[in-house]
C-alpha cells in the first residue's frame, strides 16, 4: 500500500462517521489557525502554536480539546502499511441490496482489513479499501469475509498499483 509515494495511513481501528454531525461547525480564525498548525504537525507542542498564533498555551489546548470533542479533527498516529508488512491494498466497489446499505456496511465496517468504507452514489453502493498482507490475503477478504455479507450483489475490485497522491490537509476554507 505504501510505495513511498503515499503518506502512511492511521494507526489502529478509528472508525469513523460524519452522520449526525453538523455539516458546518462554526469555526472562526483562530480554529483555523490550530487546525492548520496541527495538519502541518499533529505533534507539535501547544506552547510552540499558542507562540506562533500569539495566544496562551491554554487557550491553544482548550481549543484542541474542544475541536476533538466536537469532531472537527483527529489526533491521530499514522503508519505505513508497507513497513508494517501489508503489501496489497485494493479497493472495491460494492452493489447492495436495497434497503441494506447501512446494515451491510456496518459490517463490512467490523473487517479489521477495511481502512476506508464509504457510501457512495454512482455506479456502486459503498466503496471501500482493504489492506492485505499479500494477494492470498485478499482473496480470503474476497471469498470468505465479503461473500458471507449476505446482501452484497456483487463486487469490483481494484488492486492499487501506485499512489501518486494522499493528503488529509484539506485547509480550513
Amino acid at each position: 500500500m505504501h510505495t513511498g509515494l503515499k503518506p502512511p495511513r492511521l494507526a489502529g481501528m478509528a472508525i469513523r462517521s460524519y452522520r449526525g454531525r453538523t455539516p458546518h461547525p462554526a469555526l472562526d480564525d483562530l480554529d483555523r489557525a490550530i487546525i492548520g498548525c496541527l495538519q502541518a504537525d499533529g505533534r507539535r507542542p501547544y506552547a510552540r502554536i499558542g507562540r506562533e498564533l500569539s495566544v496562551p498555551e491554554a487557550t491553544v489546548r482548550q481549543r484542541a480539546e474542544r475541536l476533538v470533542e466536537r469532531g472537527v479533527i483527529q489526533i491521530v498516529g499514522v503508519t505505513n502499511p508497507l513497513a508494517m508488512g501489508f503489501g496489497q491494498p485494493a479497493l472495491i466497489g460494492m452493489r447492495v441490496e436495497p434497503g441494506r446499505i447501512e446494515e451491510i456496511a456496518e459490517r463490512i465496517a467490523g473487517l479489521p482489513e477495511v481502512t476506508y468504507l464509504v457510501v457512495v452514489a454512482g455506479r456502486f453502493d459503498l466503496l471501500c479499501e482493504v489492506v492485505c498482507e499479500d494477494n492470498e490475503h485478499l482473496l480470503s477478504v474476497l471469498t470468505d469475509r465479503l461473500a458471507a455479507i449476505e446482501g452484497i450483489r456483487s463486487t469490483e475490485t481494484m488492486v492499487e498499483l501506485r499512489f501518486v497522491k494522499e493528503s488529509y490537509q484539506w485547509g480550513t476554507r
